[in-house]
């Protein structure tokens, strides 16, 4: 398996978030490669960032698949973040071909076609890690990432009441 630091979109950097980078940001750190993070983002999912370090630490295979911050290029600045919920087979379908996606856009950048660039990328990396199969789970109150997905190509497939994020809409693509 490649063990790609950077995967690079059309104005993106898709920079992937270490164990240490995990370590340093729960620690106080707001930056990752010499990117500002957003103070708001890092207090929102502190609680994500914690799982997903102690994630790499009792499996350190999930590294390359589970968190990479979007970063523009031009200027270079922090957009959001994206990444698989782990290797295959961390997914809410518990299928073992699968991958699952989740993302978030800062405000001020979203409907600018960040998000969809990222999935992209993110999908074409899975898919020269020969992952053909990809999950999202969509609020079904989040309009604009249905949107998305039913744009990508993703169709439902289930609904489920998720513990920490209630109703949720799994849709699946497989290319």
């Amino acid at each position: 398996m490649r063990d790609d630091h950077v995967i690079r979109t059309a104005r993106l950097d898709l920079v992937l978030f270490t164990k240490e980078a995990l370590e340093a940001v729960v620690s106080g750190r707001t930056s990752v490669d010499g990117v500002a993070l957003s103070a708001d983002w890092v207090r929102q999912y502190e609680p994500w960032l914690r799982r997903r370090r102690d994630q790499l630490a009792r499996d350190p295979e999930h590294a390359p698949w589970i968190l990479r911050a979007m970063v523009r290029r031009s200027p270079r600045e922090f957009v959001g973040s994206i990444g698989f919920h782990g290797k295959p087979g961390s997914n809410a379908l518990g299928a073992v071909d699968a991958v699952e996606l989740g993302y978030s856009v800062e405000p001020k950048f979203r409907r600018q076609g960040f998000a969809e660039e990222a999935i992209r990328g993110m999908i074409a990396w899975a898919r020269a890690e020969s992952t053909s199969r990809f999950i999202v789970s969509v609020s079904p109150t989040n309009a604009p990432s249905l949107a998305l997905a039913a744009k990508l190509g993703f169709t439902e497939v289930t609904r489920v009441v998720d513990d920490e994020d209630g109703p949720e809409i799994v849709l699946e693509l497989k290319m």
